[in-house]
C-alpha cells in the first residue's frame, strides 16, 4: 500500500515520521463525537513524504477533520505550500495588510490585527455562494485567547440524523445565495468524492430557497417561509444537546485541515469579545479552490 523508504540521507527524518504514522499516531480524540482525527507526530513545518501527504489526503476525507497538534507558528508560506497538496488556492476575501500571505485570510478580534466578525453569520460551508465552493479549509491558529471556539458538525451525520419527513422536505430545496449572481444549490446533494450525502448551505447568506428548482413545481420563498427553513437547519444541527457539534478549544500550534463539503463551522460568539478581556485571536485560514458544481445528478 505504501512505497518503500529507504533511509539514507535526508530520507531519515521523513522514515521516522512515516514509521510513526504507521504505529498509530493517528487516534481518535475523546471530546470529538464520532468523527474527526487529531495528528500528533506530524511535523507540518518539516518536509513531508508523498507517502503520508497521501494518507492525509484520503484521512480527511473520511474523518472530514483532521487536527494536527504542536505545529508551533506554520509561517504563511508553508500554510500555502501544505494547502496546495490539496489543489489550487482560491481566495475571495479582504486582504488584511498583516496577512503573511496573499492566499492566506487572516482573522482577528482586533480589526489592526486581522479582520473582525467572521464566521458569526451563521453555521455554514465556506464558498456557498460560489459555482463550485472551496473543496477543503485549512486553519491555523496563531494567536491563542482564552476563549473562542471553532464549531463543527458532520453533514452527512447530520442528514442521516432527520425524521424521513424532514428529509424528504430538504431534498426538494435548493437555497439561492445573497450574493448578485443568485446561484441556486441544492441543500442536499452527493459528495463528489465520497459520494455520501451532504450540505451545501449558509444561515447567514441565503436569499431564499427553491423548492422543487428546474421544474414546473419550483417555487421561491418568500421571506417568513425562508426565515423558518433557516431555523429549522439551525435547530436541527442543534438538537438534543448538541450531540451532533464538536466545539474546538484552540491551543497553540494547532493546525487544522477539514473537508469542507463536508462538515458545517461556525466561529462561536466569544471569537470577538475584546482584547482586553480574553486576550488577542489571531486566526490564518487558506481554501481549496472547487472543481465541481453541487448537483442532484
Amino acid at each position: 500500500m505504501f512505497k518503500r523508504l529507504t533511509q539514507t540521507g535526508n530520507n531519515c527524518v521523513q522514515v521516522n515520521i512515516f514509521r510513526r504514522i504507521l504505529q498509530n499516531s493517528y487516534f481518535h480524540f475523546d471530546d470529538m463525537k464520532t468523527y474527526g482525527k487529531i495528528v500528533t507526530d506530524v511535523n507540518l513545518s518539516d518536509a513531508v513524504s508523498d507517502d503520508v501527504i497521501e494518507k492525509i489526503k484520503k484521512d480527511v476525507h473520511e474523518h472530514v477533520l483532521l487536527i494536527f497538534k504542536n505545529q508551533g507558528i506554520v509561517s504563511g508560506e508553508r500554510h500555502v505550500e501544505i494547502s496546495k497538496w490539496f489543489g489550487d488556492l482560491e481566495s475571495t476575501f479582504y486582504k488584511h495588510p498583516r496577512s503573511p500571505h496573499p492566499d492566506v485570510f487572516r482573522v482577528s478580534n482586533n480589526e489592526e490585527e486581522g479582520c473582525t466578525n467572521v464566521g458569526r453569520t451563521g453555521w455554514h460551508i465556506d464558498g456557498s455562494f460560489m459555482t463550485e465552493p472551496f473543496r477543503f479549509s485549512l486553519y491555523h491558529m496563531v494567536a491563542v485567547p482564552k476563549s473562542g471556539d471553532t464549531a463543527f458538525v458532520p453533514l452527512t451525520k447530520l442528514i442521516e440524523s432527520l425524521q424521513p419527513d424532514v428529509r424528504a422536505r430538504w431534498e426538494r430545496l435548493y437555497m439561492v445565495s445573497d450574493r448578485r449572481l443568485k446561484l441556486k444549490h441544492p441543500l442536499i446533494y452527493s459528495h463528489p468524492v465520497t459520494k455520501k450525502p451532504t450540505l451545501c448551505f449558509h444561515l447567514g447568506m441565503t436569499d431564499a430557497f427553491a423548492w422543487d428548482a428546474g421544474t414546473d413545481k419550483e417555487r421561491i420563498t418568500e421571506w417568513p417561509e425562508t426565515k423558518h427553513i433557516l431555523t429549522e437547519i439551525h435547530q436541527e444541527i442543534e438538537k438534543n444537546n448538541r450531540e451532533l457539534v464538536y466545539s474546538h478549544k484552540w491551543e497553540q500550534g494547532d493546525f487544522i485541515i477539514s473537508d469542507n463539503l463536508a462538515v458545517g463551522h461556525e466561529a462561536t460568539p466569544e471569537t470577538q469579545l475584546p482584547v482586553s478581556q480574553v486576550g488577542l485571536r489571531i486566526l490564518h485560514r487558506t481554501t481549496v479552490k472547487g472543481t465541481e458544481k453541487p448537483s442532484k445528478s
